[in-house]
């Protein structure tokens, strides 16, 4: 059975950033439902956006932009190359090449559907396929050898039809071969009340439970795994097909279910409590931003991200609550961010003259943003975060 547990109300495609002239138009919107399946445990999004009107040739996210997702690229590269020594790699869902280009471009193949962002790395002379992974793309690709290892960053959440994913991934791995996954983990969404994780493009959030109940029926299976900080709290899992005894299974690879189903991610009344809280950060971060516009405090945002979108929306914060947001990504600059409408602006050192205090939509690098923008902390300006609280730090 599949219940709804939260409703995030009427959202955009969180990454369809408007132009002026666009401001008057009507927006294209969805109902952002939060659903549990008792079956297999899956946690997703309700209504299915088609994946063309997301990822297309306008489609703004850069990996690169980031010191902290770049750092975490050339950490897993390093253990790849050191554990594993891979002569044949896929990334599904390379982006703008941060995984990519940590390894030889003879041994590599990017997968990019977005044919602006593949460009980036078709230009460094890297083999890019701007294609959606299908099986037809699978067979093309390995039909002289199969490959060592399949690696996927942030990309398997986007994808609503699982089934032709892994079946690609059994057709283009070889018998020995080791598929590794990384993507945001349910247990600090809902530990942590990052409702924001979820949006358009988040067709799913996985937990170990319900990934380990998916890859059964591809007679794939979990060997490894890493809890990373990325992201909110990310999880890497080390995959192998069940036959390949060259890997044995890790104590904490049932460690780390055994933990999720402790918490209760296997049950549905978990998803109602998390649902209680969400409401309850929404009308306290309506009730701080009331109360800051009340003393006339300057207040702006930082990371125009999709998952600030998510917040802005369901929050009904606009250009009266937040004057604008600064961010560093090209295509996001001198745009709006959808439904709030909110103004971006190009990144500058943060000022008191500016701001008094800092919207965090870019919360999952608070570390990073605050080690940068420490003489702003320093001359009493504030930021403002929501999860796992809202609060001014």
């Amino acid at each position: 059975m599949i219940r709804k547990f939260l409703s995030l109300g009427n959202q955009p495609l969180a990454n369809s950033y408007l132009i002026k002239k666009e401001l008057n138009k009507e927006e294209k919107k969805f109902k952002l439902e939060l659903v549990f399946n008792d079956k297999n445990f899956l946690v997703s999004i309700n209504k299915k956006i088609a994946t063309k009107e997301m990822f297309n040739d306008s489609y703004p996210y850069r990996s690169s932009m980031s010191n902290t997702m770049l750092k975490s690229f050339k950490n897993i590269s390093n253990i790849i190359k050191e554990r594993f020594n891979p002569k044949f790699i896929i990334e599904i869902g390379s982006n703008d090449g941060a995984f990519l280009f940590n390894f030889n471009k003879k041994n590599i193949i990017g997968i990019e559907p977005c044919k602006n962002i593949a460009s980036i790395t078709k230009k460094k002379k890297y083999r890019t396929i701007d294609k959606y992974w299908t099986q037809n793309l699978a067979r093309f690709i390995t039909k002289n050898n199969k490959c060592d290892l399949i690696y996927s960053a942030n990309t398997l959440s986007h994808i609503e039809n699982l089934h032709e994913t892994f079946s690609a991934i059994n057709i283009a791995l070889a018998k020995d071969g080791v598929l590794i996954l990384e993507g945001p983990s349910l247990l600090p969404c809902i530990k942590n009340n990052i409702y924001d994780q979820f949006y358009c493009e988040h067709v799913y959030v996985f937990s170990a439970i319900a990934l380990n109940e998916v890859l059964t029926k591809f007679n794939l299976e979990i060997f490894d795994l890493n809890i990373l900080k990325t992201h909110g709290g990310s999880t890497r899992y080390f995959i192998k097909k069940k036959d390949n005894l060259k890997y044995k299974i890790k104590k904490k690879v049932k460690k780390e279910i055994l933990k999720e189903r402790k918490y209760g991610l296997h049950r549905f009344d978990t998803y109602l409590s998390f649902s209680k809280r969400v409401r309850n950060s929404k009308k306290n971060l309506i009730k701080i931003l009331n109360k800051l516009n009340s003393e006339n405090k300057k207040v702006i945002g930082y990371g125009a991200t999709a998952k600030s979108c998510t917040v802005l929306n369901y929050c009904k914060i606009n250009e009266k609550n937040i004057r604008y947001f600064l961010d560093i990504t090209p295509d996001k600059i001198n745009k709006y961010l959808p439904g709030s409408k909110i103004r971006v602006k190009k990144y500058k050192k943060l000022s008191r003259k500016d701001a008094d205090v800092v919207f965090l939509g870019a919360w999952n690098f608070k570390k990073e943003i605050l080690r940068k923008e420490k003489k702003f902390k320093k001359e009493g300006g504030k930021f403002l975060i929501h999860v796992p609280k809202v609060k001014l730090i």
